[in-house]
Parts: structure tokens; C-alpha cells; sequence
């Protein structure tokens, strides 16, 4: 047993609840101010992102010859580029945004746990974007012409671009989101209540879950499923040795 009159670091660093509340607010307005200068530049550009986000239905559009975006309320032109700023403002952000979320965790925390901090902020920020990037040129390219030759023949589609811009950020969200799961994992695995046994046992059950996961979050079509369960199966598999290495769970060895 440790000596009892050792303090713990976690312990000695711990704030009162007003500290963690003052900490928060001190958090959460960074965060603010860095939204509210990203989507002011943004929406300089707001124009110029929403034809790169609607460049891949246009092209779908084109290739079926099935209908047109439209704008169908007098105010839908001007909300659309408010939309789009702040979704742009939402991925600029994100670096500091996934900064400030560890550096509020940080105090609770011990000194070899800080320092993976950086690391942490590195790898959600890339796995956020990474998601959004397949999305973009995997499921938006295979995706959209499907959806379009799955209407009634004769009938052309005319899209809303406010209705087109929620579905666009839903889903770029949703794959930012989700491709979060080795950091989910490592999480887990450090506070041991998984292992990379327990993964590799619970495998079929996984897979069950990811395809119900990916089924809420996409279109209602086996292609988007598929789109969004694959790249989730990989980075299960990466799961499985990040808590190869990282699991603090213990198990009984084996009887001689």
C-alpha cells in the first residue's frame, strides 16, 4: 500500500465549485468570441462555401437531368449565408474549440495524462475534419445521384437551398462527430472499463451497433449506411489497439 500521507496530485489540485464554474465561464467565452470572429469572416465568403457545398448536388443534378435548387422565401437567400457562416465557423473553430473542452478536463488530471492533452486536441481535430472530408467527396458524390433517380419518374426536383444546406450540415456534423471513436475508446479503455479482449469479443455486436448508428444519422438508403459504417468498422479496428496499449483494466490471470 502507498504511503496514506501522500497527497494526491489530482486531489491537491481539486477547486471548489465555484473555481470549476468560474473556469467554465472563462472556457465557454473564449469559445464565443472564437465563433463570433470566425463566422463574421465567414460570412464574407458565405457566397463563395455554399457553391463549393452545393457543387456536388449541381452535379448530380446535371448528370440525372432531374430538377434545380431553388430559392423559395424571400428571406431564405440571406438566412442560407448565415447558415453557411456559421457551419464554416463551426470547422475553422474547432481546434480551439476541442482546446478549451481538454483544457477545462485538464485539472483533473494527472501530470503523464496532461501531456497527452496536445495530442488529444491533434487527433480529435483531425478526426472531426477527416469525417467531414468523406463526407464531402465519398458520400455526397455517390449519394446525391441516387437519391435523385430514386424519385418518381417524370416528376423534376426543385431544392430548397435552406432545406439542401440542413441536410449538408446534418451530415457533416454527424461524420465529423462519429469519426470520434478512437478518442472514445482511449477514454473508456483509461478508466478501464474495456479492453482490447473485451472489443475484440464484443466484434458482431459492435458491427450490429454501428450499422444502427449509421442508419439514424444517414439518409434512409443501404449506399449512405454502408458510406458511413465502413470508415466506422476501421476505426474500430484502430480502437482495438489503442486499448491494446492504453487499457487500465484489470483481469485475473489464468490459473497455472
Amino acid at each position: 500500500m502507498g504511503d496514506p500521507f501522500v497527497s494526491d496530485p489530482v486531489d491537491t489540485y481539486r477547486m471548489p465549485l465555484m473555481e470549476h464554474l468560474r473556469e467554465l465561464r472563462t472556457r465557454l467565452i473564449v469559445c464565443l468570441w472564437t465563433l463570433g470572429i470566425t463566422i463574421s469572416v465567414s460570412f464574407l465568403f458565405a457566397n463563395e462555401i455554399f457553391v463549393l457545398l452545393a457543387a456536388p448536388m449541381n452535379a448530380a443534378l446535371l448528370e440525372t437531368g432531374r430538377g434545380t435548387m431553388a430559392v423559395t422565401q424571400a428571406m431564405e437567400g440571406f438566412m442560407v449565408q448565415m447558415k453557411v457562416a456559421g457551419l464554416t465557423s463551426l470547422f475553422l473553430s474547432s481546434p480551439i474549440l476541442f482546446w478549451q473542452a481538454w483544457k477545462f478536463v485538464g485539472p483533473g488530471l494527472y501530470d503523464q495524462e496532461k501531456r497527452l492533452v496536445f495530442p488529444l486536441v491533434a487527433a480529435s481535430t483531425a478526426l472531426f475534419l477527416s469525417g467531414a472530408v468523406f463526407c464531402y467527396f465519398a458520400v455526397f458524390r455517390f449519394g446525391f445521384p441516387m437519391f435523385l433517380d430514386m424519385n418518381i419518374e417524370g416528376v423534376q426536383a426543385v431544392l430548397s437551398i435552406d432545406s439542401y444546406l440542413g441536410m449538408v450540415t446534418t451530415l457533416l456534423v454527424a461524420f465529423g462527430v462519429s469519426f470520434q471513436l478512437p478518442i472514445v475508446i482511449y477514454f473508456l479503455a483509461r478508466l478501464g472499463i474495456i479492453d482490447h479482449i473485451d472489443m475484440i469479443k464484443g466484434f458482431r455486436y459492435s458491427v450490429v451497433a454501428i450499422f444502427v448508428v449509421a442508419a439514424i444519422l444517414t439518409p434512409p438508403d443501404v449506399v449512405s449506411q454502408m458510406l458511413m459504417a465502413a470508415p466506422l468498422l476501421f476505426l474500430y479496428g484502430i480502437g482495438i489497439v489503442v486499448a491494446r496499449f492504453t487499457s487500465r483494466k484489470k483481469r485475473e490471470k489464468p490459473a497455472a
